[in-house]
């Protein structure tokens, strides 16, 4: 029905790790079924069992449907993200 990608990784402003959530995906059936909202609670609690009190990720502005889901789940802060191939 969906598959998460996670990691964990150190910080230079925490202690403790922080959770990266790098893909979340759910195939189009299961779509607003919950199965999202289920993954993301999973991963959640894989973050405290690992001591971290934090997971993140990105998504485009332009993904309307997953941060419908996303501002039910999750803060959104502000940031923008700036990248460049070398």
């Amino acid at each position: 029905l969906g598959l998460t990608h996670y990691l964990f990784h150190r910080s230079t402003t925490m202690i403790e790790p922080n959770c990266y959530l790098q893909d979340l995906f759910t195939s189009a059936a299961a779509r607003g079924k919950g199965v999202g909202r289920a993954l993301i609670n999973g991963v959640y609690e894989q973050a405290k069992r690992a001591g971290s009190s934090r997971v993140y990720w990105q998504t485009h502005e332009t993904n309307r449907t997953a941060r419908l889901l996303y501002d039910k789940v999750a803060e959104h802060l502000g940031f923008i993200v700036y990248r460049k191939q070398v």
